[in-house]
């Protein structure tokens, strides 16, 4: 077993930050219509030092083994950043501890990266935004006929 898989199973064993953050300011959703992954992320921003940066994040995740460690790792990572170092993070940066994505996976941070955007993209740097009250699962998103709030961005 390589390295990278043998990190991937080990994230896997205990994901952090997982399920839905009820109190988030910021919510991001985003799929893949090539694997059917899908990946909602949610942040919490907190003020420090005169900064507002990223006090939690969360994700849920239809997806791959990778895509799901990746989401663990990045929420790790955000921790402590403002908006902007945020949108700077690619999506091999969000794997961290994961090390270089295989070609084949790449999308998994993509995906993530996708969330991550998504979400950043719903708060302002002065004022972040609500969390709808009525916000659904991922899976119900998944179940539901088109035409919800939810806000799925396709990744290219």
């Amino acid at each position: 077993m390589s390295s990278f898989e043998s990190k991937v199973r080990e994230a896997l064993s205990q994901p952090l930050n997982q399920g839905e953050m009820g109190d988030a300011d910021a919510v991001g959703t985003v799929g893949s219509p090539e694997c059917g992954d899908m990946l909602r992320m949610w942040l919490k921003f907190t003020e420090k030092d005169g900064r507002k940066v990223i006090d939690r994040a969360s994700f849920q995740a239809f997806g791959c083994q990778t895509a799901i460690a990746v989401a663990s790792m990045a929420t790790e990572l955000l921790r402590g950043k403002t908006a902007d170092e945020a949108r700077h993070l690619t999506a091999q940066d969000l794997a961290g501890d994961l090390g270089a994505l295989p070609p084949m996976k790449i999308h998994c941070g993509q995906l993530v990266e996708g969330a991550l955007r998504n979400a950043l993209d719903q708060s302002s740097p002065a004022t972040p935004s609500a969390a709808p009250a009525n916000a659904t699962t991922l899976s119900e998103d998944m179940h539901r006929k088109p035409g919800g709030k939810i806000r799925i961005v396709p990744l290219e």
